[in-house]
């Protein structure tokens, strides 16, 4: 239970104390009335006494009685009979003497701390105090006990009566027939000699005081002085001037009734509340108690489960004024309006001590000694009565059954059931109340007992009760405590009062004492059952108060019950509402909702927090019932569809009624979620779609996912472009653009956006209920400072632009329209989003002027209807029309966390986050890049021309136009001077290159071409964009070839563009702007070229080259590795060029007339070529890097491999990792030497130098194709070109990337794999094909006049099988033994190397081959390997065939 004011031993003695009767004459009630009281009144602060006293027990020892409260009652008569419930009037009393004790708003609370909850409640609960005391005031008197029998009478006459003694001699005569008569039942009195005590009254302002005190002398003479007394007041008069200040102490005790009736007509609203669903009425608590509603027995909607959501509507009523007669000396009507002045205006502190002093007189000699004398009577004659006679009239009861009195036929029926007055055992009841009334709690426990043993021998069980009940209190108030608090009686007591006599009155009076006993005694969970065993259906008030203190008693055990505490608050808290306490309802359901919050339990908080909503509306705290059902809808709620309409229905109805009391402000709305940090903000116009072949640059989108190092790698290319604009100096204000902010960029800076172009935010919006909802008329809210200038066109009409601060918040649409000329808000007429669902919505600004613009939010119209449903007043003819509320939501997004200091680390602290604070700067160029005929796949090294549209949509003039890319290798734009014209012929519109018809001639020297590499140089990997004049005009656009050249590696490419430019005007804070594009190249297997140089044997002087250097051959070895991918069906290698600073291909040595090399899939073929190096006069005489470009036609065209696109595509793939090469621009420093920079001369003989000068080779070779590809049942022929670069004699190179091989991750296998099954062959599969080798056994060369001996060769295949067969030959495969190098010489084979065919049964093909001897000496032709497989087995790879024995053949050198 809560803390009380008092202690328990207090809490006892002032509930049961001696009742003194008040009969006043009217002249005595006139002198007290001048101080706006009663006598009974006027006594009542001094009641308490401040001395000990004294009385003698019957064994003459004396007993202390300390602290001792009299009660002082007016003497009211009434012929009723007590009910054993609480009478109407009651009830009312007590439901507002519990509303009048309300929590205070800075009441004392304290702090709950267990392991898992951190609770915060009140510590004390004066409502059940207040309660818990007028309850036990207004007990009616009882006969089968004599506590609340009045023990005393006071007789008041005032001394200005005429003969005050004849009046004293009518009231006592009064007083005697009102005990004696018989007519009245109430009140009752402790015996028949009741105490008659003679007061005096004087009035000091009127009276004569001489005469007063021969008055009183006469009555100590008639009744001695131990029972009169003479009481002096009014000692002061009241005038205007007095400024005195006179305490009150009666305020506290008499003005509680008066403000009970104030506070509760506070309590209720206005008007009525009509709530939209139906079910059982729920009334304030002055409805209950004024209009006769749920009284004691009594009780509303008892068929409610106290967890059933209450959906119930409910009108307030206003309250009416109550006032009973009870034992705390209520008033009576003819008493004047106490709010008009204050009480005892006419005492002085003097007259204070006259009434104390004669409070004290009367109970110290008149009061207690009565009292003792009393005692010691009783006690005689109980002694006398249970002499022999009582003991043998017992024994013969005992032995034969005999019985009492007639009235006491029927033991088991107690409502009948009553002893005569002079009874003994009603004697020794007596004498124990007495003895209790004056704290002599050891002999009053002793007759209790007795008293018990002799009503429960008789079956009287309310006796019984009662006594048992006294018993149990006594034992516990015994100093010294000698016996233990005997609970079994109390509970004893409890269920027979409950159960046997149905008085719930009695039992609650029981449990209130037992539960207060245990609680002192720190037996919380005893007093918790119980106070739960008390409540019933027949008072909802007693069931909630008793209720609220078994949840204070569970959370103040030694381990608190916390979960216990909150649904006994809960209960409580629905007893309240029942009860009509709505305000204490209110209570119990907050300080229940601290446990439950935020636990899981969403059913639970949500019925709380619904509970809430309605009460605090109900009371009109539009607030706190708009937070509760806020709460409700922001939780992830697990109530079925029907039921999130209803408590979505309960929010606007609460929701719009708060907009109505407050004009102007929109609350924030709960509906839908907005996830903030997911908020992404786009700079720009969005970029427009592809228009017909067309193709619009990428750029960057609201429908792209950001990507970290995306963003990284865009950032590095802008870097590239700055420092190229920059003379190769990074600004140190350089920051990376950025057209999209979301959560992972950097935003720490306000982002720059431009004016006249719109700023569209994307906000993330989930529906969390299961009911749809629809947003109306949404837009964003802003705040707008202009910086004072305007965008160009637009003039400055109406208010000036200054510093002020301008916002849409609260704009009506007058004014919508005039800030409509500063910023465009678009609006969403309709925004839907199904249940449970998540939706995006971008919203656009349009800013038209610059300054900082900040972004706070959107505001909307939310709208839910709920179909199937009828308006109540309508008869069900109309559906339910659509319930719409307009409120905001402020967009609040929080920084990332700071984790760079010390501070940070040990603190949580978040940085800003501006990306909803953009600055409108001034008018920027914007630019639009369109590609037409753009591929997306080519083969390796292809080259393919589309074209690249430039308009500048702006105002405002571009220029600076470049772009950067991460794969600068696979484009260019040209070079202005090598750029080819348009070509004249029609057989020249489908090359992409620069080509001449060339007549085919045999052993032809190689074309040549002298071409500086500044040309096409491109330092920094960024390229300026070729435009006339370097400005590009507003409205302006132009279009461009480009050329592209497939990647040298199969796969899927991601090539990326960033396009650069800048504004005319200078001094802008945007310095550029960047568009981004990005393309995915699929590129397909074409040619593998591998190339490799060996020196020639013919001695200088006899060269037929020049003579400055030594004859090179160079061996270019071509495969098809196409798998007919994208319907390629052959290749064409027709021209072969060389680049180099000091090397260049002479001649083209053709094995045969036919010049012509075709290859299909998987077929090889090997060129042989004669190099010489560059005359001097050729290199780089004048300290420009110049290259050489040869070129060999294969065919009836040639190709100027030195201009573009050609030449382009050399230069950029030398510089790129895949070949190895540097910079065309770079100059030797220190030890390095560039590739392309001449050979020093050096005077050191070091022999390891010398034979790298004799080996380096700086040689480049280009390959041009052409590829037929059939494609819609077209032929159409493809362009490309291939690199290899030579860096020395003997290496081989190629133009290949080697691929970075994977670790491929293995599986783990539990279960052996079963062998492949086995394929039996025809005959073996070694054994499908013989061959034979038919060629001269010896041949003649001059080797010093032809360096090159070539010799014919056949190769005879026969099929031995009777099977088709794939055949392979593949003339390349040489021994790798030692031996066999050591044993012969090594040749080469020329002209086509691999050869794929297909033989019949024991078909036997001929081929012709050529093999190329470098000198004299024996050779073993029986080099080729020949593959064979079954055509049918494509499972199965071809193997190799056996060969014969070495086919020697001796070449001899003429001489």
């Amino acid at each position: 239970m809560a803390q009380c004011v008092q202690s328990v031993q207090e809490f006892i003695q002032d509930s049961f104390v001696p009742m003194i009767a008040v009969l006043s004459s009217d002249e005595a009630e006139r002198v007290s009335r001048k101080n706006n009281l009663s006598f009974s009144e006027l006594l009542r602060p001094f009641c308490r006494l401040t001395s000990e006293g004294h009385i003698r027990d019957p064994n003459n020892q004396l007993q202390t009685v300390k602290n001792l409260r009299i009660c002082v009652n007016n003497l009211v008569t009434s012929p009723h009979t007590p009910s054993a419930t609480v009478s109407p009037a009651q009830y009312r009393l007590l439901s507002e003497v519990v509303v009048s004790f309300q929590p205070q708003e800075g009441a004392q609370t304290s702090a709950i701390r267990t392991r898992d909850y951190s609770l915060n409640l009140s510590v004390t609960t004066p409502w059940f105090e207040a309660y818990r005391d007028n309850f036990l005031q207004s007990m009616p008197a009882s006969d089968h006990e004599f506590l609340n029998h009045y023990l005393a009478c006071l007789l008041v006459v005032s001394s200005t009566e005429t003969v005050p003694v004849e009046q004293f001699l009518k009231l006592s005569q009064e007083q005697h027939r009102i005990q004696h008569s018989g007519e009245y039942t109430n009140p009752k009195w402790f015996i028949p000699n009741t105490l008659k005590y003679y007061v005096l009254l004087h009035d000091m302002s009127e009276g004569d005081e001489q005469r007063a005190e021969l008055v009183y002398e006469d009555m100590k003479q008639r009744y001695g002085s131990h029972g009169c007394y003479l009481l002096k007041i009014n000692s002061r008069t009241i005038s205007p001037e007095q400024d005195e200040q006179i305490p009150d102490p009666w305020s506290q005790y008499l003005l509680r009734n008066n403000q009970r009736n104030q506070e509760m007509f506070d309590l209720v609203p206005a008007a009525n509340v009509e709530e939209t669903s139906t079910g059982a009425t729920e009334v304030d608590s002055s409805d209950s108690a004024e209009t006769g509603g749920p009284g004691p027995g009594l009780s509303s909607s008892l068929e409610v489960h106290p967890l059933q959501l209450d959906t119930s509507s409910a009108s307030l009523q206003t309250l009416t004024d109550v006032r009973v007669d009870l034992k705390t000396g209520v008033r009576d009507s003819e008493h004047p309006a106490l709010g008009s002045g204050s009480y005892g205006a006419c005492l002085t502190l003097t007259d204070h001590d006259h009434i104390r002093q004669f409070v004290q007189e009367f109970a110290f000699r008149g009061l207690l000694p009565h009292v003792e004398k009393n005692i010691r009577q009783l006690n005689d004659q109980l002694i006398s009565r249970k002499g022999l006679s009582r003991s043998l009239f017992t024994a013969t009861k005992k032995w034969f059954g005999g019985g009492k009195v007639p009235e006491k036929s029927e033991p088991k029926s107690t409502s009948n059931l009553l002893y005569p007055p002079e009874a003994p055992e009603l004697q020794i009841r007596k004498m124990a109340d007495l003895c209790f009334l004056v704290q002599h709690y050891d002999l009053a426990y002793s007759c209790y007992h007795t008293a018990k043993k002799d009503f429960l021998s008789d079956q009287a069980m309310l006796y019984a009760a009662g006594a048992l009940e006294m018993a149990a209190v006594s034992a516990f108030l015994q100093s010294g405590a000698p016996r233990p608090y005997p609970s079994h009686y109390m509970d004893t007591a409890i269920q027979t009062y409950r159960d046997v006599c149905r008085n719930m009155v009695l039992a609650e009076r029981c449990a209130l004492l037992s539960s207060e006993i245990l609680k002192s005694q720190g037996k919380y969970s005893e007093a918790a059952s119980l106070l739960i065993k008390m409540t019933s259906e027949d008072s909802d008030l007693r069931s909630a108060l008793l209720l609220e203190q078994a949840a204070h008693c569970f959370i103040n055990m030694r381990n608190p019950m916390v979960r216990k505490f909150a649904f006994h608050m809960i209960l409580a808290g629905h007893r309240f509402s029942k009860a009509g306490q709505r305000r204490h309802a209110l209570r119990c359901y907050c300080q229940a909702m601290q446990v439950y919050q935020e636990r899981g339990w969403s059913l639970a908080e949500d019925h709380i927090n619904f509970t809430i909503g309605r009460h605090s509306f109900t009371l009109g705290q539009s607030e706190d019932a708009v937070t509760a059902f806020r709460q409700i809808l922001i939780n992830d709620s697990r109530q079925t569809a029907t039921q999130q309409a209803a408590f979505l229905r309960e929010y606007l109805y609460v929701y719009k009624s708060v907009i109505g009391e407050k004009e102007g402000c929109l609350p924030e709305l709960p509906l839908p979620y907005i996830h903030s940090s997911t908020t992404r903000v786009f700079f720009g116009h969005e970029r427009r779609l592809a228009e017909g072949e067309k193709q619009a640059a990428t750029h960057v989108s609201l429908d792209q996912e950001y990507d970290q190092n995306l963003s990284t790698m865009w950032c590095h290319l802008e870097e590239q472009l700055v420092s190229s604009a920059n003379r190769g100096i990074v600004p140190l204000s350089f920051q990376p653009s950025q057209s999209c902010l979301n959560s992972q960029t950097d935003n720490l800076r306000p982002p720059l956006a431009v004016v006249e172009e719109p700023i569209i935010v994307e906000l993330s919006f989930r529906n969390p209920l299961k009911v749809s909802l629809t947003l109306s008329n949404l837009s964003l809210l802003w705040k707008f400072t202009a910086d004072g200038t305007s965008s160009p066109g637009k003039s400055q009409t109406g208010e000036q632009m200054t510093e002020e601060t301008i916002s849409n918040e609260e704009a009506s649409a007058i004014q919508m329209a005039q800030k409509d000329d500063i910023i465009t808000t678009e609006i969403i007429k309709e925004f839907h989003m199904g249940s449970e669902e998540t939706k995006m919505a971008r919203l656009r600004l349009l800013p038209h002027r610059t300054g900082q613009l900040n972004i706070v939010g959107v505001v909307y119209d939310l709208t839910s209807s709920f179909p199937g449903e009828t308006a109540s007043n309508t008869e069900g003819q109309q559906p339910l029309s659509l319930m719409t509320v307009r409120g905001r939501q402020d967009l609040k997004i929080q920084g990332p966390r700071l984790n760079l200091t010390k501070e940070d680390k040990m603190q949580v602290r978040y940085g800003a986050d501006r990306r909803l604070e953009p600055i409108i700067m001034p008018p920027m160029p914007l630019m639009e890049v369109f590609f037409l005929q753009f591929p997306t796949a080519l083969l390796c090294g292809e080259i393919r021309k589309a074209h690249v549209e430039f308009c500048n949509v702006s105002a405002v003039a571009l220029c600076g136009l470049r772009v950067a890319s991460t794969h600068p290798d696979f484009f260019t734009f040209g070079s202005q001077a090598t750029t080819p014209v348009t070509p004249l012929s029609s057989a020249e519109n489908c090359s992409a290159y620069k080509t001449f018809a060339t007549t085919l001639q045999q052993g032809s020297v190689a074309s040549e071409m002298l071409v500086s590499a500044e040309e096409f140089s491109q330092p920094s990997g960024v390229m300026d964009i070729p435009v006339h004049g370097g400005t590009l005009q507003p409205g302006e656009s132009i279009q461009l070839p480009l050329w592209l050249r497939g990647p040298d590696q199969e796969g899927v490419h991601e090539i990326n563009f960033l396009f650069y430019y800048e504004s005319t005007e200078k001094g802008l804070k945007i310095s550029h702007r960047v568009l981004r594009h990005t393309v995915f190249i699929c590129a397909s297997r074409s040619l593998s070229v591998q190339a490799s140089a060996c020196h020639s044997t013919a001695p200088p002087p006899h060269s037929v080259d020049d003579r400055g250097s030594r004859g090179t051959l160079v061996f270019i070895d071509v495969e098809n590795v196409n798998m007919s991918e994208g319907g390629v069906r052959e290749f064409h290698i027709i021209q072969v060029s060389s680049s180099s600073q000091h090397w260049r291909l002479h001649k083209y040595i053709t094995p045969t007339k036919d010049n012509d090399c075709k290859l299909s899939s998987r077929e090889r073929a090997k060129l042989c070529f004669r190099a010489t190096r560059c005359k001097p006069h050729q290199a780089n005489s004048d300290n420009v890097d110049k290259f050489i470009f040869a070129d060999l036609s294969l065919g009836n065209e040639r190709i100027i491999s030195s201009s573009t696109p050609c030449g382009d595509f050399f230069f950029r793939c030398c510089n790129t990792p895949a070949l190895q090469q540097v910079d065309v621009n770079s100059r030797t420093s220190g030890n390095s030497r560039s590739p392309y920079s001449s050979t020093p001369n050096s005077s050191g003989t070091n022999l390891t130098s010398i034979t790298r000068e004799c080996n380096d080779l700086d040689l480049n070779i280009i390959v041009i194709w052409k590829a037929y590809v059939i494609e819609d049942n077209k032929q159409l022929i493809l362009e490309g070109q291939l690199h290899v670069a030579l860096h020395s004699f003997g290496k081989e190179a190629s133009s290949l990337v080697p691929k970075e091989e994977s670790q491929e991750m293995v599986l783990l296998k539990f279960k052996s794999e079963l062998p492949p099954p086995v394929v039996l062959s025809f005959p073996e599969l070694s054994q499908l094909i013989k061959t034979n080798l038919h060629y001269p056994e010896t041949f003649t060369h001059h080797f010093v006049q032809d360096s090159v001996c070539l010799v014919p060769v056949t190769l005879t295949l026969s099929n031995c099988s009777l099977t088709l067969v794939d055949v392979i030959i593949d003339l390349r495969h040489n021994s790798t033994s030692p031996e066999s190098l050591e044993v012969y010489g090594s040749f080469s084979w020329v002209g086509q190397t691999q050869y794929k065919l297909q033989l019949g049964q024991q078909e036997v093909v001929s081929l012709t081959l050529r093999a190329c001897f470098f000198r004299a000496g024996v050779y073993n032709l029986n080099t080729p390997r020949v593959l064979a497989r079954p055509a049918e087995q494509n499972s199965v790879c071809e193997t190799s065939q056996q060969t014969a024995s070495p086919a020697l053949i001796i070449i001899i050198n003429s001489v």
